[in-house]
């Protein structure tokens, strides 16, 4: 399905479900954002990343106005609801200060994997070695959207996440991130050890040759 979006690019990954709060303070984009309030619109924030727009982007619903200044400026938050993928773009739309383009919205698929215990038990390894808690429900619908931000990956990692349409491709997509990145969080959280060891008093038991 295709429809037509006014769209707020900027150089980070939203995936849908996630809150996202905004400081609105260009003229063009205190525009886009009071009429999306005026007549509940939705808007769209294509991923910019290296100096350009590779397609892929989130549909976004601004869920409240928290804040407006006396000079024009908003604090607002706002929520992802769906992906889509850049059809065109038009800066700025006709008659309006910002961009828009049409865009085809992508199908969302199954919002379960049975992969979600294997990518769980990965999480909490990692998270133990970072001595981080974690409280993820491995059940919960898009499991791969909430840990995503989680996990150390890159802005072209996170993008190519938001690229991969089910959530099996996304989960199996983490596991192997996670299988790469285990052994380096590793032998750092190693190296930190035998750093705090330096200088000390060991008691080193006596080697048998």
């Amino acid at each position: 399905m295709e429809k037509t979006l006014p769209l707020f690019p900027l150089s980070l990954i939203v995936y849908p479900g996630e809150d996202l709060n905004l400081h609105i303070f260009e003229p063009r984009y205190r525009q886009l954002i009071n009429e999306c309030l005026e007549e509940e619109r939705t808007f769209g924030i294509p991923a910019f990343i290296n100096n350009k727009m590779p397609g892929y982007g989130t549909e976004m619903h601004v869920t409240s106005l928290h804040r407006r200044y006396d000079d024009g400026r908003m604090d607002i938050k706002s929520k992802g609801l769906s992906v889509f993928r850049l059809v065109n773009f038009e800066n700025p739309i006709p008659g309006k200060l910002y961009a828009g383009g049409e865009v085809e919205m992508i199908d969302k698929s199954d919002s379960f994997s049975a992969h979600a215990t294997a990518l769980m038990e990965r999480l909490e390894r990692l998270y133990g070695l970072l001595q981080i808690e974690n409280d993820y429900d491995p059940t919960s619908e898009n499991f791969s959207y909430k840990v995503a931000h989680k996990v150390g990956l890159s802005v072209d990692q996170e993008y190519e996440l938001l690229t991969l349409e089910t959530e099996a491709e996304r989960q199996l997509f983490l596991i192997q991130h996670l299988n790469n990145v285990m052994p380096v969080v590793a032998d750092m959280e190693r190296t930190k050890q035998r750093i705090r060891m330096n200088g000390h008093f060991k008691n080193l038991d006596p080697l048998n040759f």
